[in-house]
């Protein structure tokens, strides 16, 4: 059994795969704050609520983000789970090319997204990952990665209006009643979810203009179907899209 696991800004994300199929799998907070010996527990721990032990992992796959908390992590594995993580850098097998100007740049989870990409749907496409940060990324008909746009994700939008200006709640993301906001807290979700919707829409037109008709969006990250509800731009949604890369990438290197 292959654990897979995506350290994000906000998100530490795990699935358990046999074989190609997702079985358990969880979206937990990330602490930027937290010992080796406590992801080490956290392990355990939802092995236990899945009904495993450390004996039913035959091989970890791991995407960061956050270099802080790479070794971290990679401790916790070798102690608690007796397996030293193949890790996505640099000088592993992906099948895909990156065309970035400095490949050493992309975000693990990005490669991991085109390599899922170009494996269940094939390219050309443009992906959009929900996260901390909202990210557009590009890759070809041949599987080539060009590169993207990044921009400030929803929930950090959000929180920099709480943060920033004074008469401004924090609220949580839903759909409010109507575009035209008839207090704050309707007026900031409107901006925030229609806002991020027109975003959404216009970049993909710019892509689109550059990558070819053809297209395909697939849309991930913990607020993907937020978004795709709104807007008939995103063809598929696929929340798991990193780690079915991981599961991937795991299989190339062996």
């Amino acid at each position: 059994m292959l654990l897979v696991i995506d350290i994000g800004n906000t998100n530490l994300t795990l699935g358990l795969y046999e074989g190609d199929k997702l079985g358990a799998h969880w979206r937990l907070a990330t602490d930027h704050n937290r010992m080796p010996d406590e992801y080490g527990l956290q392990f355990l721990g939802v092995l236990q609520n899945a009904g495993k032990t450390v004996k039913d992992i035959t091989g970890i796959s791991l995407a960061s983000v956050v270099p802080p908390l790479t070794g971290r992590v990679i401790q916790a594995c070798e102690e608690y789970l007796k397996q030293k993580p193949l890790v996505v850098d640099t000088g592993i097998k992906t099948g895909i090319k990156i065309r970035y100007e400095d490949p050493r740049a992309v975000g693990a989870d990005r490669v991991c997204d085109a390599v899922a990409v170009m494996k269940l749907y094939g390219g050309p496409a443009c992906v959009v990952d929900f996260g901390t940060a909202t990210t557009f990324n590009a890759i070809t008909k041949d599987g080539e990665y060009l590169g993207g746009a990044i921009t400030a994700g929803i929930n950090l939008a959000a929180e920099a209006l709480y943060t920033r200006a004074a008469k401004l709640p924090r609220i949580d993301l839903q759909l409010p009643p109507s575009v035209i906001g008839r207090n704050t807290i309707h007026a900031m979700q409107s901006g925030l979810l229609f806002g991020y919707v027109s975003m959404v829409e216009g970049m993909v037109g710019r892509f689109r203009s550059e990558l070819g008709s053809d297209m395909k969006v697939i849309a991930t990250g913990g607020l993907a179907e937020v978004v795709a509800k709104e807007t008939k731009v995103i063809d598929i949604i696929s929340p798991w899209l990193t780690l079915e890369g991981l599961r991937l990438i795991w299989e190339l290197n062996q």
